[in-house]
């Protein structure tokens, strides 16, 4: 028989982290210039209002947004992009990072799985977790603001032949789980 984690495919993420990373994103891109709409974000990244109305509950309780009411209300991160890992945001969004039931933490896994208390192979679906865990942990929200090439809302700084211009050094927070936080100047692509 197999276990897989409820509602959740093996190393999928959802809909809803999707949407999610990018309302972050865009978030991060207007960090400091005060509140941003709802409708603002939907339309710089052409996602559904309403749905991304459910994804801010989940961000705001789990400490990352905070929102502002009025005319002149919306969204703003709740700290520095440098300082949210991307671990934080996708589990506020998708809940427990897992590919199987095995791997998700839970401290009573046979309870779950009848081949708990046996199973050699949940060493791989500890591993395959870990990886991806350390892969959203070393990256930070602001490492994602830069935009792509012929992003329609943020286009991407370029010179005079229209390749970006590489003169100006961009600051980025990366964060390798060995020595947090590190800043490394990286020349804008």
């Amino acid at each position: 028989m197999r276990t897989t984690v409820p509602s959740s495919g093996a190393l999928h993420f959802s809909t809803r982290g999707e949407y999610g990373v990018r309302l972050m994103v865009e978030l991060a891109r207007h960090h400091g210039g005060g509140p941003v709409s709802l409708s603002e974000m939907a339309e710089h990244e052409d996602l559904p209002r309403p749905y991304l109305e459910q994804l801010v509950v989940s961000l705001r309780e789990a400490g990352l947004v905070t929102s502002t009411r009025g005319a002149h209300g919306g969204y703003e991160l709740s700290r520095d992009p440098s300082l949210i890992g991307m671990a934080e945001v996708v589990t506020a969004l998708e809940g427990p990072i897992a590919p199987m039931i095995c791997a998700s933490g839970d401290a009573h896994p046979g309870e779950l799985c009848s081949r708990g208390g046996y199973c050699t192979v949940d060493l791989l679906w500890r591993r395959v977790r870990d990886a991806v865990v350390q892969a959203l942990e070393s990256t930070t929200l602001a490492e994602l603001t830069l935009a792509g090439p012929g992003h329609p809302s943020h286009p991407t700084p370029s010179g005079r032949d229209g390749q970006p211009d590489h003169h100006d050094a961009v600051l980025v927070t990366v964060r390798p789980l060995s020595d947090r936080p590190v800043k490394e100047s990286i020349v804008q692509p």
